[in-house]
């Protein structure tokens, strides 16, 4: 009878390990929204594009820290073969950090990019979507998404993207030039 109470002691021991080590992690993903939020809403409120650059750099780091340094190493690999102008390298990349954190939706961003470079466009936009189920806040992917709707012909529904990002961002001036060109253009097919 003496192993019974043993293993009794062993799985509380470590269930109460586990929940002290997730409740940092819980605490600081908490937090990381909280500032995400406050963060989105200074960008939507920001007056002149130097404000919104800082903003948006903040968000970006934000996004880009997965929780874990090998898959951040991963993450920037993929970024650094992008900008390179290595879309393969970068495939490679993203897929391995998604491999291990298939809930990391900066690395579908990036890897929808890479995808886009290759022509990919199928796999892209399901990287696209991926991301923005993960975070409907990613304006990256909103604008990956609004471009190839209107590269093949869906111009209304590219303008509704273009508004929703230029709501969270009014300073981006691609999101404004998109807006301007494609309301510009649908109001000439109505004449």
């Amino acid at each position: 009878m003496g192993p019974r109470p043993l293993r009794i002691k062993s799985a509380v021991t470590a269930l109460l390990a586990a929940l002290w080590l997730a409740s940092p992690l819980a605490a600081q993903q908490q937090t990381d929204r909280e500032r995400e939020a406050d963060l989105l809403q200074q960008l939507s409120e920001a007056q002149d594009p130097h404000a919104a650059s800082m903003i948006e750099g903040e968000l970006r780091t934000l996004w880009s820290r997965s929780g874990s340094a090998a898959i951040d190493l991963l993450y920037r690999r993929g970024q650094d073969a992008l900008q390179a102008g290595k879309p393969e390298e970068a495939v490679e990349h993203f897929t391995a950090a998604l491999d291990w954190d298939p809930d990391f939706a900066e690395a579908y961003v990036g890897r929808a990019q890479a995808y886009y470079m290759t022509n990919a466009v199928g796999p892209a936009i399901d990287d696209l979507r991926e991301a923005l189920v993960l975070n409907p806040n990613q304006w990256e992917a909103l604008m990956g998404f609004a471009a190839v709707l209107e590269e093949v012909g869906l111009e209304e529904d590219a303008l509704e993207v273009w508004h929703r990002v230029h709501d969270m961002h009014p300073q981006n001036p691609e999101a404004l030039a998109a807006v301007t060109r494609l309301e510009t253009q649908l109001q000439g097919q109505t004449l």
